[in-house]
């Protein structure tokens, strides 16, 4: 038990480590939570920063889901414990995204979880039969929206409601089938002022042309 206590703590705070709250106070001086949209995350950085931070941001993010099921889950996967295999995998995925979603570094105020969802399932993905083909899914579905659309926001929510229909379709191990619904349920949740613009036509597209914020 104190194995997996430490997994997922562990998990947790690799998840918190606030990426764009650091680039944004380290390249300009100022606080994400008070420009751009307030979102600690790689889109609102991409838009405060402009597009080589940002792009940055985003990689490092994913990077922290990737590396706390692969890289810190191989430490921990072969400890004693009351959690095994995939199942503690998928718990310190989750841990980790709770982290970036409410890190306890910024008063649990955090970003919205798809990038380092990302790196969780692309992790994986590596791991579970099937999960790759369901990946491969979601992206293709991310990228039609966002060319048709520009708006990340929306994109984010379809994939997010798209990714527990494909877990089912393509039979995942009924772990991975909760995590997408949690996932699923996680992305609505944070995303709540951006569907409430996105139902008045107010939400703002990205334009990778336009300059970053002063």
């Amino acid at each position: 038990m104190l194995w997996t206590t430490a997994a997922l703590v562990s998990s947790y705070l690799i998840g918190s480590i606030p990426t764009a709250y650091l680039f944004v106070r380290f390249l300009k001086g100022a606080d994400i939570r008070k420009v751009g949209s307030g979102n600690v995350g790689a889109t609102n950085a991409l838009r405060v920063l402009g597009k080589g931070p940002g792009v940055l941001v985003l990689l490092l993010d994913i990077f922290k889901g990737f590396a706390a099921v692969v890289f810190l889950g191989n430490y921990f996967v072969n400890k004693p414990g009351f959690l095994e295999g995939h199942n503690l995998l998928i718990l310190m995925g989750l841990c980790c995204i709770c982290g970036h979603n409410w890190t306890i570094f910024l008063q649990f105020k955090g970003g919205k979880g798809i990038a380092t969802s990302f790196g969780v399932l692309l992790a994986l993905s590596i791991q579970i039969h099937g999960l790759n083909i369901v990946m491969g899914l979601i992206i293709l579905v991310w990228l039609i929206v966002f060319i048709a659309s520009r708006i990340v926001s929306l994109s984010s929510i379809i994939s997010a409601i798209a990714l527990p229909f494909f877990c089912f379709l393509f039979k995942q191990p009924k772990p991975v089938l909760y995590l997408s619904l949690l996932l699923s349920a996680f992305v609505i949740i944070r995303h709540k002022a951006n569907l409430y613009r996105l139902f008045r036509g107010q939400e703002p597209r990205l334009n990778f042309k336009n300059k970053p914020i002063k």
